[in-house]
């Protein structure tokens, strides 16, 4: 017998800038929104820890190769320390490893924020995600192992003390780059101030080029794919036939995304004729025109009438794809 295909999802691509709830694991809310938008392929654009709420940009058909210009995006986390135990995972799920009865002034906490901004070096956490000699830090750490893990140069933009809501604990922002992980500043921060920490609330609230007017709760997405549920009368297989086409049935879910091309606004835009993305669209090169073309970019991304083409390089004048979108 011949086996089945497996069923194809339909073409959607845009990103989805998912407000992920606490208690969500990241492939968990990739999975879900795979499954409501019934897309072909999904991918996501950091990950967040299921203690951790907030922005998890995720992309859907052809967005998925934008990702590594969202992944290298700045970040911005609020977040909660609470002082006074180090634990082991360095958030609230991991047991206590260390206890401490001193707790920080604001002016020692203050004192000590600009040891922690520019380009500095920092150890992940023990639960981390970091490969160790092939594998993952966190299977090693869930042995009851050691890990030995070197530090990383991370780049961090500001960090500002936000509240004191009293003196166990303390509320803070940051924009940092890539690699950064703000459980292991919790930890250090800690042991600096001889008091110990770890984070007690995480939430990511911005991921460039994203911000949060562009997010989308759980409860919205639902809400969204209710209307795309099929309607109609059971057929002969006890599924239900929805007479409706994709673009109908979807619109309040497609409604929810971002355009894939707002991935790539680190990048100078290119406008080009609808000839010419024709033979982009083939692997061709072509002549850029217009007074405002550069001559040359190690980067670019092509756009005919508003929508992505392709991302490339322009050498001497002239477009050159390498990655190419589908014009759909």
């Amino acid at each position: 017998m011949a086996r089945r295909g497996k069923k194809k999802g339909r073409p959607v691509s845009g990103w989805l800038v998912f407000d992920k709830p606490v208690g969500m694991g990241s492939t968990e809310a990739v999975s879900k929104v795979k499954w409501l938008f019934k897309a072909d392929k999904a991918g996501h654009a950091g990950t967040l820890d299921p203690l951790a709420s907030g922005m998890l940009p995720i992309a859907l058909g052809e967005a998925t190769k934008t990702v590594p210009y969202v992944m290298d995006g700045a970040k911005v986390y609020r977040f909660t320390i609470a002082w006074g135990e180090e634990r082991s995972t360095d958030d609230l799920e991991g047991h206590v490893t260390a206890t401490s009865d001193l707790r920080p002034s604001e002016a020692e906490i203050r004192a000590l924020l600009p040891n922690y901004t520019g380009v500095i070096m920092q150890v992940p956490p023990q639960f981390s995600a970091v490969k160790i000699a092939g594998e993952r830090a966190y299977d090693i750490a869930r042995e009851g192992q050691a890990v030995d893990i070197p530090a990383r140069e991370v780049e961090i933009g500001r960090l500002d003390l936000i509240e004191r809501p009293d003196e166990h604990s303390a509320v803070f922002e940051i924009e940092c780059g890539k690699g950064t992980y703000v459980r292991s500043l919790a930890r250090d921060m800690g042991r600096d101030l001889g008091c110990h920490g770890h984070i007690a609330v995480l939430r990511r609230v911005e991921v460039d080029p994203f911000v949060a007017d562009d997010l989308v709760t759980l409860e919205a997405l639902e809400a969204a794919a209710a209307a795309a549920r099929p309607q109609g009368e059971p057929a002969e297989d006890g599924r239900i036939a929805d007479p409706r086409p994709d673009k109908e049935r979807f619109a309040a879910l497609d409604a929810l995304l971002v355009d894939t091309g707002a991935a790539l606004d680190c990048l100078p835009e290119i406008a080009i004729s609808d000839d010419a993305a024709q033979r982009i669209r083939l692997g061709n090169p072509v002549i850029i025109r217009g007074r405002d073309a550069p001559v040359e970019a190690p980067e670019a991304y092509a756009t005919a009438r508003g929508r992505l083409v392709a991302i490339g390089a322009v050498e001497a004048g002239m477009f050159k794809p390498k990655r190419v979108f589908a014009g759909r």
